[in-house]
C-alpha cells in the first residue's frame, strides 16, 4: 500500500482529483488530496497565499502520512511540491509532475511560463493588482484547461475556480541538489495541453532530468479528461 499526496494547480482545489482519488483507493492505497491556502475548504487571506505557505502545508501533509509518499503536483502545484521536497526530502518516495511546472533553484512560475507561444494563459490573464490576485478570462478557460473534458466536467471545474495569488506566481523556489534535487522525479507530459505547451513541458524536464517521462494524449487536466489513464499511471509509479 502506498500513500499519495495530491496537490492541485492555480485557481483550483482538491476537487481536481475527485475522479482519480476513488480509483487509487479502490486499488488499496491511501490518498490525501489537499487544499492549498486560499483554495477550496482552506480559507486564507491573499497575504497568506504564498509559495512558502503552500510548501509548508504540503510538507506537513507529507510528514503526517507516516511513510514516504508519492507526491503529485499538477500545473502550478509543481512549484509547491518542489519547495516542499527541500523541506522533507526523506519523506518523499517519488515526486510526480503531472503536466506541471518543474523549476530549478531560483526559478519562479512566471519565469518558467514565459515564452510559451502554445499557452493560452498569458494572453488571457486578468490581473487585479489592488487585490494581489489574477484570474483567467472566462472565455478562454475551457480551451486552455479542459479542452478534452466533457462539457459538464469543464463547466463544473470552471465554476469552482478561485482567484490566484500574484505573490505565489512570482516567487522563486529555493532548493538544493542535496535535498530536493536528490528526490526521484517523474514527469507526465500532456500532448494537447494549451496551458503549458508540450514544447515548454519538454524544455523543463530536459533541464531537470527525470527518472522517467510518461505521455498522455490529452489536455491540461488529465485527472478530469483521462482519470482512468491517470490513475493507472500513478499506480504504476507506486509499484515501482
Amino acid at each position: 500500500m502506498a500513500t499519495f499526496v495530491l496537490v492541485h494547480g492555480a485557481w483550483g482545489s482538491r476537487w481536481a482529483w475527485e475522479k482519480v482519488t476513488p480509483l487509487l483507493e479502490a486499488a488499496g492505497h491511501r490518498v490525501d488530496a489537499l487544499d492549498l491556502p486560499g483554495h477550496g475548504d482552506n480559507p486564507a487571506p491573499v497575504g497568506e497565499m504564498t509559495l512558502e505557505a503552500n510548501a509548508r502545508l504540503v510538507a506537513d501533509h507529507v510528514e503526517a502520512a507516516g511513510e514516504p509518499v508519492v507526491l503529485v503536483g499538477h500545473s502550478m502545484g509543481g512549484m509547491s511540491v518542489t519547495q516542499a521536497a527541500e523541506l522533507v526530502p526523506d519523506r518523499i518516495a517519488t515526486l510526480v509532475y503531472l503536466t506541471a511546472f518543474l523549476p530549478g533553484n531560483g526559478q519562479s512560475l512566471a519565469q518558467l511560463a514565459g515564452g510559451d507561444p502554445a499557452s493560452l494563459v498569458g494572453p488571457n490573464l486578468v490581473i487585479d493588482e489592488a487585490a494581489g490576485t489574477c484570474r483567467m478570462n472566462d472565455d478562454a478557460v475551457r480551451e486552455a484547461f479542459y479542452g478534452e473534458c466533457s462539457g459538464d466536467d469543464a463547466q463544473e471545474a470552471a465554476a469552482r475556480r478561485v482567484p490566484e495569488s500574484l505573490t505565489a506566481i512570482t516567487a522563486s523556489v529555493s532548493i538544493s541538489e542535496e535535498r530536493a534535487g536528490a528526490v526521484s522525479r517523474i514527469y507526465v507530459e500532456c500532448l494537447r495541453d494549451r496551458a503549458i505547451g508540450i514544447a515548454k513541458q519538454r524544455e523543463m524536464w530536459a533541464a531537470r532530468p527525470c527518472a522517467q517521462v510518461f505521455t498522455l494524449d490529452t489536455d491540461h487536466s488529465p485527472q478530469l479528461s483521462k482519470p482512468q489513464e491517470t490513475a493507472e499511471l500513478l499506480l504504476a509509479v507506486a509499484a515501482g
